[in-house]
């Protein structure tokens, strides 16, 4: 955060003291203290504790959380060795079961497609779904180890298809239908999936997307591939697509089993999930079951304070992280509230008339959607009843404290509004919201219990009030298994452990608060270093994309002269243009409210930005693009033509 005002003294939103002594955190660390004779006053001491005592902590979530499964007397061995620390060695549980627990009528899943609701889906009805596809993937001889792939939006057959999968053992991963054929390919091709469930198509902006010619190509390139179940999403199905079964008829023609669940060691393979970078093949990332259960089960209750009964919404795709993360939710007995489509059709109300329909208590979405809705001039306080929603979460990038401003100003003024941090390479955060703190303008709350957090100047040693890496220096339950296909671990490795052996260290450029909050300015590999000093990328975003005649921008460090100078691409917004007065506003803006090191030394008006599939900005690619490198992974991205627009640009010759 840079510079201080008024808003940054005090701050903009507390807890009630009512709310605190009722909260899970609050019974959870009554629970420690009375079971390891402490006296544990707050989330400081608690966290301390969490990350001193790592198989006392995680022992008393596996017990708090419920996790149903056999824990064995050892929590964890080896737990000096990073990577090599083994959670729960001896457990057996199963993902599945822990998801689907719990009997009768309550509704479980609800599903919107850009603001058209289907009928919700009982806790039964998802048992019974489950069942039949497991009975399914069995009759096909799917069992421990074996791969089932899905391309598919974010409805609830993708959850059906990922529960009957991991009920069987199988390993499940996923990909939104988005992507192209050869970034599918790119991503399946190296899990040689058995089984592949695909949507005939689907809808976005108002369009319906067929999906068949894409489908007929992915199957034809995975030689792996020994059945396909096509969900009929825009009403199709499989038409004349190799091995493919329509998944209505395969459901209505399955036994009526028993749902059952094989139990499974901790460290069992639940998920393959893919790095989004633009600089090669995708990295597999193998995550555990019994690692990413307990993982989201802490962040779930504790951190985000859900209870049965609730309702817990992410916007996210299949091809995200988040996606993982909110399904996990059914293990905390919650309502799972879906979407799929644009966030603004038919209009830019649409998630906040889903709050309002569904009765959303802990609302998840992405710092860029926030932005958009303070760029359309949207108040939803004047326009929607937000009373259910209790806590806004936000990823994907660092949310500026002109967000947080708008929040309560525009959108409620009595909600925890949470950024958290993490990855997909955790499948988690490492910094989050936690429900009994205040919350302080432009920060990130608190380091995740467990996770012993810090940030590590270029020496190695643990700094606050400076920026520096994000570490972690201790292991925790939900670090990879490992990487696919890297059979003496030199790649997993070689991601976390080379800059600072037996710490991970995470690739963000962060900092530590005088609150023990968190900023993150940006990503280290696009960190800027002119004359040698470093800037995080989203210290500048922060101040320009304040103004409005700026849609959105991208910034990145080009070699020149033997040095290093800082370029900004802006997106004008409509009717406005990047004149000589208004590359002086930038200036002005960045100057004063970040640095004179963070001026651009070229301003340039683009009219597009490429992101990746899960809508992160790319600064790597257009960085390459302009030093004229070749970008390897474009399938990477949603938008690969934008890179276009950044080759051989005449303003950067000079």
């Amino acid at each position: 955060m840079n510079g201080t005002n008024d808003k940054d003294s005090t701050p903009l939103w507390t807890p009630s003291a009512d709310a605190i002594a009722a909260s899970n955190m609050m019974a959870f660390m009554t629970l420690v203290n009375a079971r390891h004779g402490v006296s544990l006053g707050g989330y400081d001491e608690l966290h301390a504790w969490s990350v001193a005592n790592p198989a006392l902590f995680w022992d008393a979530v596996w017990d708090f959380t419920g996790v149903i499964g056999e824990k064995g007397t050892t929590v964890l061995a080896d737990e000096e060795k990073m990577p090599g620390a083994a959670f729960f060695p001896e457990a057996r549980l199963n993902f599945a079961e822990n998801l689907l627990r719990g009997e009768g009528g309550d509704t479980v899943l609800l599903f919107n497609n850009e603001g058209v609701m289907a009928a919700p889906l009982t806790r039964a009805e998802l048992r019974r779904d489950v069942a039949r596809f497991a009975a399914v993937l069995k009759s096909w001889g799917v069992g421990e180890g074996d791969r089932v792939a899905a391309f598919m939006p974010n409805c609830p057959e993708t959850i059906v298809a990922m529960l009957a999968a991991a009920s069987l053992g199988a390993v499940f991963s996923s990909c939104s239908p988005d992507f192209g054929v050869k970034g599918v390919l790119d991503r399946f091709g190296q899990i040689e999936p058995k089984v592949l469930v695909a949507c005939d198509g689907y809808r976005y902006a108002g369009k319906v997307l067929p999906a068949h010619d894409k489908l007929a190509e992915i199957v034809a390139g995975l030689p792996s591939l020994e059945h396909a179940a096509i969900v009929p999403f825009i009403g199709e199905g499989p038409k004349n697509i190799e091995k493919a079964q329509d998944w209505t008829a395969l459901l209505s023609a399955a036994p009526e089993t028993e749902l059952s669940f094989t139990p499974l060691p901790f460290s069992h393979p639940l998920y393959i999930m893919y790095s989004s970078g633009t600089t090669g093949i995708p990295k597999c990332i193998v995550h555990s079951a019994g690692g990413t259960l307990l993982q989201h089960l802490k962040e779930h209750r504790l951190h985000c304070d859900l209870r049965p009964g609730e309702t817990l919404f992410y916007f996210t795709t299949c091809g995200w992280m988040m996606w993982n993360w909110l399904v996990s939710g059914l293990a905390a007995g919650v309502t799972l509230a879906l979407y799929d489509g644009s966030p603004f059709a038919p209009s830019g109300r649409v998630l906040f008339d889903y709050i309002e329909a569904a009765k959303i208590n802990v609302f998840g979405t992405s710092a860029k959607f926030i932005d958009a809705v303070k760029k359309s001039g949207l108040s939803p306080r004047e326009t929607h009843d937000l009373s259910s929603m209790r806590m806004i979460l936000s990823t994907g990038s660092p949310l500026v404290p002109e967000s947080f401003d708008f929040v309560y100003e525009e959108v409620k003024d009595d909600v925890a509004l949470c950024s958290i941090s993490g990855g997909t390479d955790i499948v988690s955060c490492f910094v989050l919201g936690v429900p009994i703190l205040p919350v302080w303008r432009g920060e990130i709350q608190a380091k995740g219990l467990g996770m012993a957090v810090e940030v590590w100047d270029e020496n190695g040693t643990s700094v606050t009030g400076e920026k520096g890496e994000l570490v972690c220096t201790r292991p925790f339950p939900s670090m990879p298994v490992g990487f696919w296909n890297d059979e003496d671990g030199a790649k997993y490795r070689s991601a976390y452990f080379e800059r600072f052996p037996g710490v991970w260290c995470h690739g963000d450029y962060a900092e530590i608060t005088a609150h023990g909050g968190i900023v993150i300015h940006g990503r280290s590999d696009a960190t800027l270093n002119p004359g040698g000093v470093r800037i995080g990328t989203a210290e500048i975003y922060a101040q320009v994309e304040q103004l409005p005649e700026v849609q959105e921008a991208l910034a990145i460090g080009q070699d020149w002269q033997g040095d290093v100078r800082v370029v900004l691409f802006v997106v004008m917004s409509e009717g406005a243009v990047l004149d000589e007065a208004m590359e002086k506003r930038i200036r002005d803006r960045i100057r004063s409210g970040a640095s004179p090191r963070h001026v651009p030394a070229k301003i340039v008006a683009v009219a597009d930005i490429p992101r990746t599939k899960s809508g992160k900005i790319t600064e790597l690619a257009v960085r390459d693009i302009v030093h004229g490198r070749e970008v390897k992974n474009r399938e990477a991205l949603a938008n690969p033509e934008a890179l276009a627009l950044y080759r051989n640009l005449p303003e950067l010759a000079s």
